[in-house]
């Protein structure tokens, strides 16, 4: 005769695996290689025209925190560029068409 196995959760443990070093590690690792293929696929402008060539590529950051989320109760990481234009570079403008750099970094990496 066969034992059955049980599993009952602990809602105090789960939220503690969630906040967990090694759940924060592993967001982190996603977020940078999110940030590597995003830096792939950065436009950069000729120095005939832009006047900072080079510079959303050399934009992208990423950070972790324990306490994130919207009831900040796991383990969180954020990848974002810091470039004074990086917001028309991803969604366009009347005039140029987007790029969707970070959407199609977020869709191929951080498996």
């Amino acid at each position: 005769m066969a034992r059955r196995s049980q599993f009952r959760m602990s809602r105090k443990g789960v939220g503690e695996l969630l906040r967990s070093r090694e759940v924060e590690a592993e967001m982190l690792r996603r977020a940078n290689v999110i940030k590597s293929t995003a830096e792939a696929l950065s436009p950069v402008g000729a120095a005939a025209w832009d006047p900072h060539p080079g510079q959303y590529k050399a934009s992208w950051h990423t950070t972790s925190t324990r306490r994130g989320g919207r009831r900040r109760n796991r383990a969180v990481a954020t990848v974002w560029n810091s470039a004074p234009h990086a917001r028309w570079v991803e969604y366009g403008t009347e005039r140029v068409q987007p790029h969707h750099v970070l959407l199609r970094a977020a869709q191929a990496g951080g498996r």
